[in-house]
């Protein structure tokens, strides 16, 4: 029977099977004996064959890993995919916008809608963007929207992310190996498709090129394989068909950038980039990168080339900034939020930061530059020790911090040691501006496998499942 305490996404409330679900309850309840345990093995050989692996910093050796895949799908109504979709692409507009007057005007400070010390002084905030027109606007090219559901139509963001958001790969491996070990499924269900992603992105980021580059040249421009996305980006490159290059293989001439090639250098007019600002050019940020393109900035500000995700966007997804995108979204948009923020206590504010404190059991508390899961305290799941030695770190940099209450996640039937058994779920769809902006009906469904957690990053044991879109 489904749990009461928790919004079930298979179960009502009195045991009846949403309308969503009802072919994955007939699937379920057809299965004989044993089938989803060897299916579960045969999809793990599938991902481990084709090297699926991510990297887990911070542990002894720093393996690579595979996440742990679940064949038990996600799914959404078209009205329910309808309203994620409009609240996440009204998101990434805003975000946007903001984007674009903190670097020009910044007609939303000057208004007080937003403390100007939390964007001049905020770390991921670049000078050097200032008074720089990017092509069309966009500085977030690809954005992931982390939504969690609570009830029937509650839906919160958990946050935003505008510099390199990852996944996108097991959002469409996961798809592909449920349409290979489960034909029938998808000839039963219309489940609207996920692999146009990488054709959206190429012409998106086509759309953004500088006026002159004629038929452009997209890149991905990766750290190298030590990174923990590197199977990512190599999959992404070759799923668009373009170049997969480290910072070795470009270089800056005459405000244009070029890649080296057997037939010698050829213009690149995008760069999809999956490296952080401090590295991107040595000129311009850490003089002591080697992961960087030497002038790249310099080009990028000449309008010689155009980068995706812009320098600078780190500021409008910081976890200090998260509490004022419902007011960014009436500030540009002049309309309410469609999906909701989560209550969030600023730290640096001493009444916020008293009220935390005095129930640091019953919160979340983050690092405002944290990602990933690290460095972050579930006061329910956590030893007195582990709040106690939380305390001081907040009392040590309380404007390092955000708490928020601990959500009511919703559970999806997932299949476990035990048997089938709801785990909690997250949602990360990927939302991509360029010539307009769209996202893709899926997204990346995030798992907390252990019984109980609330913890979905990959990096803390979490794993994905396939996320279904049903077409009307």
């Amino acid at each position: 029977m489904p749990e009461t305490q928790f919004f079930n996404e298979m179960f009502a409330a009195d045991g009846s099977v949403r309308t969503a679900y009802k072919d994955i309850a007939i699937w379920l309840d057809g299965l004989p004996d044993g089938h989803l345990a060897g299916k579960s093995h045969e999809a793990e050989l599938l991902f481990r064959r084709m090297g699926i692996t991510f990297l887990v910093y911070g542990h002894a050796g720093a393996n690579e890993r595979l996440i742990p895949f679940d064949l038990i799908p996600r799914v959404f109504s078209a009205p329910e995919w309808d309203l994620l979709a409009k609240g996440s692409i009204q998101r990434v507009r805003a975000l946007n916008m903001f984007l674009h007057d903190l670097y020009h005007g910044a007609e939303i400070v000057k208004a007080g809608k937003i403390p100007a010390e939390l964007v001049f002084n905020n770390e991921f905030y670049q000078i050097q963007m200032h008074g720089l027109d990017v092509p069309g606007g966009v500085y977030a090219h690809i954005a992931g929207i982390d939504l969690v559901r609570v009830g029937e139509n509650e839906f919160y963001v958990l946050e935003d992310n505008l510099r390199s958001p990852s996944g996108v790969s097991y959002m469409l491996e996961n798809r592909a190996i449920m349409m290979r070990l489960f034909p029938d499924l998808f000839s039963n269900n219309a489940v609207a498709p996920v692999d146009h992603y990488p054709e959206e992105l190429l012409r998106n980021l086509r759309a953004v090129a500088p006026a002159d580059a004629g038929e452009p040249t997209v890149v991905l421009l990766t750290p190298g394989a030590y990174n923990s996305a590197y199977f990512e980006h190599a999959y992404i490159a070759d799923s668009m068909g373009i170049e997969l290059v480290e910072a070795a293989d470009l270089f800056v001439r005459d405000a244009h950038v070029y890649m080296r090639t057997t037939e010698g250098p050829q213009r690149v007019d995008v760069i999809y980039r999956r490296i952080d600002d401090d590295f991107i050019d040595p000129l311009a940020f850490r003089s002591d990168s080697m992961l960087g393109v030497p002038g790249l900035l310099s080009a990028y500000r000449s309008g010689g080339v155009t980068v995706a995700n812009a320098m600078g966007t780190g500021v409008a997804d910081d976890k200090s900034v998260y509490p004022y995108v419902p007011e960014i979204v009436r500030f540009y948009l002049g309309e309410e939020p469609i999906l909701n923020n989560v209550p969030t206590y600023m730290l640096r504010d001493p009444e916020d930061r008293k009220y935390a404190l005095d129930n640091l059991a019953d919160l979340v508390v983050k690092e405002v530059h944290g990602s990933g899961g690290y460095g972050m305290l579930v006061g329910p799941a956590s030893t007195k020790k582990e709040i106690e030695d939380y305390r001081a770190r907040i009392l040590e940099d309380p404007s390092g911090f955000i708490a928020q209450p601990t959500l009511s996640l919703s559970t999806c039937p997932t299949y476990v040691d035990s048997g089938i058994a709801p785990r909690h779920v997250d949602l990360r769809p990927y939302v991509l501006s360029g010539d307009d902006v769209t996202v893709v009906p899926g997204g990346l469904t995030r798992v907390a496998l252990t019984e109980g957690s609330l913890v979905v990053n990959s990096s803390q044991g979490g794993g994905t499942k396939d996320t279904w879109i049903l077409q009307e």
